[in-house]
């Protein structure tokens, strides 16, 4: 799994001239499911991006977390995260999770930051969404499952 992270001041996704989510002070975060990702490595995935402390305190030191800002979240489907530009001038996605199990990954991730407690807006997988925001500091932050250990610890392997 991957995702950006930006903090923002505020953020919004229009489908078709339609406002389908829009925060205000919180996180913009483009999620992507890649072909091996399993559902147990969703929430620990999930606990890390919402836990980061990335947010200004009163002495103006990124030293607070999401949960101690009550801030929201916009989550938005973005399969080019799993882009393999290593060859030739097209982007490959064969990286990305297959559409209908990822809508299901992306649906089960905007119900897990819920359950965590955030007010979470989303876009509309697999349209073609406009995003507006306004990134704060700026601040962005790239994760991934791998890299964290995450995949290796949900599979088993060492």
């Amino acid at each position: 799994m991957k995702a950006v992270i930006q903090r923002v001041s505020d953020a919004s996704c229009t489908v078709g001239g339609q406002v389908t989510g829009s925060i205000g002070r919180g996180l913009l975060i483009y999620f992507c499911a890649e072909d091996g990702d399993r559902k147990e490595i969703l929430e620990p995935f999930l606990a890390k991006i919402s836990s980061l402390r990335i947010f200004r305190d009163a002495d103006d030191k990124m030293n607070l977390s999401l949960a101690d800002t009550g801030g929201s979240i916009l989550l938005i489907s973005q399969f080019t995260l799993a882009a393999d530009i290593r060859r030739g001038r097209r982007p490959s996605f064969d990286r990305a999770m297959r559409a209908e199990e990822a809508r299901s990954f992306y649906e089960e991730a905007a119900g897990i930051l819920r359950k965590m407690g955030f007010h979470v807006e989303t876009g509309i997988f697999g349209a073609d969404m406009r995003i507006a925001y306004a990134n704060d500091g700026p601040v962005t932050i790239i994760a991934d499952s791998r890299e964290l250990g995450l995949s290796d610890q949900a599979s088993g392997c060492v």
